[in-house]
């Protein structure tokens, strides 16, 4: 494989661009060989152990190969398989979070984005700390309890401690039932010195996408300020896990590059990850490029349809099985359905992509830094996922616990997480429904706690479970968490 050493912390060297042509190449010389694809769907397949369940999951090369075939039974065969390894691991929960805007103000040049520093006409706001108070407020009243900050780049109004003031601003409220209980944070590439104030500050998962991994694209797409530096921007990872973050979030923007080579790109870090952290990526998102202020998608002549952009999460799941996937309310209803079948385990939820959008009774189009085609309210998702047979999750009590990095990767891997979490997610569904949820959605919501308690295996988790539900019924809040 053309300079391609996983283990090494140089760019250029665990995103090898050679080796990413090659494996397109190969993937399309082999997109028909049946003998190859069964070996490989079955190599993917996850096994019986004594340990509880394995699943071995598909090198790049090897999931390059199935994103590549197009003969209808196989594909058909994909998607059975990525819908059996998701529930093998993660059930039927869907984690629910909201992104919350801090700031718009950024520096960089990036030609996609609405928030670059040349778009002098998007109205520029920055929140102050009663603001962000304000938002959260306004985020625990829907009922979340996970959010993902987000904020542009620039050193002068977003400084790391702006971000830590917010983080702590955000973790202080309480209000009526209602506590963010986990902040992850999607901010620019920085320090290891910085990242270790993030860890520090009690965030969950730092996310960071990448945009492209095409070198050549990348220094296009981003021809101006700090996060032209392709190399410190994809090595940001490596950093952060050592300031002692040990869950990273990966992703890329899907539209402006070929998908193929994103897919190899972004199966390759998190090759990166786990060859030199020894864990690989606790999430991996999936955004395509929308509409918004300043930005035509169709610029961008990388546009992928719905159809593969669901084989792209169907092979994503297979290639890495322990790995959560995360879409957002840039996809709309209808997408979203699909992609949870295929491997989706997170979902945000009546989402506003401008700063300050949870505060206005209008959805607010000035400053959005995408546009939202999923619209629906936190309730009407919520009770859309129940109808479709998941369980909304609102659980965050692997990072209260410190079940991350290694340590929640060790239960993931022989299916033993799900002791912890399905019954998690139904008491943290409980709280959602008692304190925020529409009498339709409650009822639908209990009905199906009922059904699910009878799922857990063991009588002691279960009984626990079921006195814990009773008890936020009953208004007797306990602080919970297995």
């Amino acid at each position: 494989m053309k300079n391609y050493n996983p283990k090494s912390l140089k760019a250029e060297e665990f995103i090898s661009h050679e080796e990413i042509l090659d494996t397109i190449r190969y993937a399309e010389e082999n997109k028909h060989n049946i003998e190859l694809i069964d070996s490989l769907l079955e190599k993917a397949r996850p096994k019986k152990t004594a340990d509880g369940i394995h699943c071995e999951g598909l090198t790049h090369r090897e999931a390059s190969v199935l994103l590549a075939c197009d003969i209808p039974e196989k594909v058909q065969q994909m998607y059975d398989l990525a819908k059996e390894i998701k529930l093998a691991f993660y059930g039927n929960r869907i984690v629910m979070f909201a992104p919350l805007y801090l700031s718009n103000y950024c520096v960089n040049g990036c030609v996609y984005c609405p928030y670059h520093l040349k778009n002098k006409h998007i109205a520029r706001k920055k929140l102050t700390q009663e603001e962000v108070k304000a938002e959260v407020i306004a985020l625990q009243d829907m009922g979340h309890m996970r959010l993902a900050i987000e904020a542009g780049e620039d050193p002068v109004h977003n400084p790391i401690e702006y971000i830590l003031e917010c983080i702590e601003t955000i973790y202080s409220i309480q209000h009526k039932n209602g506590a963010i209980r986990r902040v992850n944070v999607n901010i620019a590439a920085t320090t290891v010195e910085n990242y270790r104030k993030l860890k520090d500050a009690g965030i969950g998962t730092y996310i960071l996408f990448q945009e492209t991994y095409n070198k050549e694209s990348y220094l296009e797409l981003h021809p101006t300020g700090p996060k032209h530096d392709y190399d410190y921007h994809t090595e940001a990872m490596d950093r952060a896990m050592e300031g002692g973050i040990d869950d990273v979030g990966l992703g890329v923007l899907f539209g402006l590059e070929g998908y193929q080579y994103e897919f190899a790109g972004l199966l390759m870090h998190a090759e990166h990850l786990e060859a030199v952290h020894g864990v690989g990526p606790h999430t991996i998102s999936v955004p395509r490029i929308k509409r918004a202020d300043d930005i035509d998608p169709d610029v961008f002549d990388n546009g992928i349809p719905d159809q593969i952009f669901e084989k792209i999460i169907a092979c994503i799941r297979i290639a890495v099985p322990y790995t959560g996937m995360i879409i957002s309310t840039r996809e709309s209803e209808e997408v979203r359905a699909r992609a949870l079948e295929l491997g989706i385990s997170q979902i945000s939820g009546a989402s506003r992509t401008s700063v300050g959008g949870y505060t206005e009774e209008e959805r607010p189009h000035d400053s959005e830094q995408f546009d939202v085609s999923d619209q629906r309210t936190l309730d009407e998702v919520v009770h859309w996922l129940m109808e479709l047979g998941f369980i909304p999750s609102f659980c965050t009590a692997c990072y209260r616990e410190g079940r991350t990095g290694d340590r929640f990767m060790t239960l993931c891997k022989n299916g033993q997480i799900l002791n912890c979490c399905h019954p998690n997610a139904l008491m943290t569904l409980s709280e959602y429904l008692v304190d925020y949820a529409g009498e339709d959605t409650r009822k639908t919501g209990f009905e199906l706690i009922e059904q699910e308690l009878e799922k857990i295996p063991k009588d002691k988790v279960k009984s626990i479970a079921r006195d814990n539900i009773e008890a936020i019924k009953s208004s007797n809040r306990r602080d919970f968490r297995f």
